[in-house]
């Protein structure tokens, strides 16, 4: 059946109820585990900027992949007639993991379709969906890789989290009876207990523990019991989240990525099971992850692996690898994390999740360089003087999928769902459409941050409605903050690292202007190394552009010796030369240097 519009809304129903399942993240009834809830993609619309070019450019990019070439290892594993080049790289049939990040590739497209509408994307997941299923066998094992069954964790939770998304917010009918046929062909291998990945390289690669949220979430679309007997199964308790909940550290020495994402499967533990020591566990893992292993730019894990704080091992890091974060994957962790706690943990006293959330998605997401054409994406950050953005050494790496996903998720990040009305955490020129107590409403924000300090919403509902809009006041706002509606200032001195609410009778037409001042600062990169500091300005760390050499032993007087020139470019005289100084993520195929020593 060709799939249309036509097709997509009569399929809805099929998962129409659903929708509070999807990331334990829809509206639905507040309760005391999570006082904020995220609102669907389909209410949230990006509207220029920097973060919408990224996202327009990706929604085309994934677009565009052939199906043939994605769909072709299933093919050949199965038997079937198999068109279409190889992929190359990792997806290939004798590839590292052989089609790894189809299931990304389907949740990613689901994600961009459900918020911007567009048919397409639901008609391709469609199409995949379809292909793959055909692929399924008597077996129903299409997904193993031929040889080994090494990495059938890693693989499977992939491909469920596209087939939860291709069911919810693609309305493929065959979803639900999907997740279950795999489940059942691969139920058989499945590891009996979880087990951990210690390290980089050290055996075993698979990653069990990663896998709980999608199961819970799939339990919960399915029915099946099946789906949260492993989930349980599979919570690294005795080695993660008890340790984390009990207020220690276990992130040395661990695999960094596969052990930030295991924090969202705590968190799903937490809504399911109720116990509130997974809630505390997160929450200490947040604070360990963004004052000890934390880069100025938001990233962590040199070299994959979370290093032992206070012995100066990020500094360590700048000279002895170039794979400073794993940015995609890293990213993808960072801002599911950030949202999770923003809900579990809401107060107008305490803007940290939302803070760290805008200083990853400036500076890590939205600085990753744009993929090409031929499975070339990108993969590691690099801080170290005179870097470049590089690809992957290998075709369509694991970042290929979590790319498209964290982008996708772009707009989840900016509004929030409160009982008395809504929190507004990140300023991004976005469209949200909403109700409250029965009235429909569309708050329409257009901000020119990072550039300027200006933000405008406007509120439209139908009808006169009371509601409060909380709005964050960064930690990193210096000066003179200040919120006004409708010409009236409501908040001219508003405390930093703070929501202001505003709690009116909103009418139709109505404005509020925010102003939110940015300074540069400098931050050390730690505690043993306090004069080798990267440059902020607001949430976006800037960069020496256009070094051909690392800078020498003289220290820059940052941030007092800089000059702007031009929008969001400044310069300093360094040793009788200008150096200029331009975000991280405007750069593109230039050197740069992230890190200085200073006065």
């Amino acid at each position: 059946m060709k799939f249309t519009r036509r097709t997509f809304v009569k399929t809805a129903a099929v998962f129409g109820a659903s929708e509070a399942v999807h990331g334990f993240g829809s509206i639905g009834q507040h309760d005391d585990k999570e006082p904020l809830r995220q609102f669907d993609y389909a209410q949230v619309r990006l509207k220029g900027g920097p973060f919408a070019d990224q996202y327009d450019a990706l929604h085309a990019h994934y677009l565009a992949l052939n199906n043939d070439r994605l769909l072709k290892v299933y093919r050949q594993r199965a038997g079937l007639p198999a068109p279409g080049a190889d992929m190359g790289g990792w997806y290939d049939f004798d590839g590292f993991v052989p089609g790894h990040s189809l299931g990304q590739y389907i949740s990613g497209l689901a994600r961009i379709g459900a918020s911007t509408g567009d048919v397409a994307c639901h008609e391709k997941v469609h199409t995949l969906v379809e292909g793959f299923a055909e692929t399924l066998g008597l077996d129903n094992q299409s997904i193993l890789r031929p040889k080994t069954n090494l990495w059938i964790c890693y693989t499977l939770d992939k491909h469920f989290a596209g087939l939860i998304d291709a069911g919810v917010l693609s309305n493929v009918p065959q979803a639900k009876e999907l997740l279950n046929r795999v489940l059942a062909g691969t139920k058989p291998l499945l590891p009996v207990k979880g087990r951990d990945r210690i390290g980089k390289k050290d055996p075993p690669y698979d990653e069990t523990f990663v896998m709980p949220e999608n199961l819970f979430t799939a339990a919960q679309l399915t029915g099946n019991p099946a789906f949260d007997e492993l989930a349980r199964r599979y919570l690294l308790d005795r080695e993660f989240f008890d340790p984390l909940a009990r207020g220690e550290d276990p992130f040395p020495g661990q695999h960094a990525y596969s052990h930030a994402i295991a924090l969202s499967s705590g968190a799903g533990a937490y809504l399911v099971l109720g116990d509130a020591k997974y809630k505390q566990a997160v929450q200490h893992a947040f604070t360990l992850l963004t004052t000890e292993q934390q880069f100025a730019s938001g990233g962590w894990g040199p070299n994959e692996t979370f290093i032992t704080p206070h012995k100066g091992q990020l500094y360590d890091a700048l000279s002895t690898t170039v794979d400073h974060f794993e940015t995609p994957c890293g990213a993808y962790a960072a801002t599911k994390l950030a949202r999770y706690l923003t809900r579990f943990t809401a107060s107008p006293a305490d803007t940290r999740h939302g803070d760290n959330l805008e200083r990853v998605l400036y500076n890590t997401i939205l600085a990753a360089k744009l993929p090409d054409s031929d499975g070339d994406y990108p993969y590691y950050s690099t801080y170290s003087p005179v870097a470049k953005k590089v690809f992957y050494q290998s075709k369509w790496p694991c970042c290929s999928g979590t790319l498209v996903q964290t982008v996708g998720d772009y707009p989840l990040n900016i509004y929030f769902k409160s009982e008395d009305g809504l929190y507004l955490s990140q300023y991004i020129s976005s469209e949200l459409h909403f109700k409250h107590d029965g009235v429909s409403i569309v708050l329409m924000q257009n901000t020119d941050l990072p550039s300027g300090d200006s933000t405008s919403i406007s509120v439209k509902p139908t009808s006169p409605v009371s509601f409060t809009i909380y709005l964050r006041i960064p930690a990193w706002v210096d000066g003179a903050a200040k919120i006004v509606v409708n010409g009236k200032v409501v908040a001219s001195t508003p405390s930093r690292g703070t929501y202001v609410a505003i709690r009116r009778t909103w009418r139709d037409g109505d404005q509020i202007a925010v102003t939110l001042p940015q300074s540069f600062r400098t931050e050390a990169i730690d505690d043993r190394h306090p004069y080798t500091v990267a440059l902020l300005r607001g949430p976006v760390q800037y960069v020496a552009l256009n070094q051909t050499k690392e800078l020498g032993p003289e220290r820059l007087a940052l941030p007092a010796g800089l000059k702007q020139i031009a929008p969001q470019v400044f310069v300093e005289n360094y040793g009788g030369t200008q150096v200029v100084f331009v975000p991280l993520y405007q750069v593109r195929n230039e050197t740069y240097t992230t890190y200085f020593s200073k006065v």
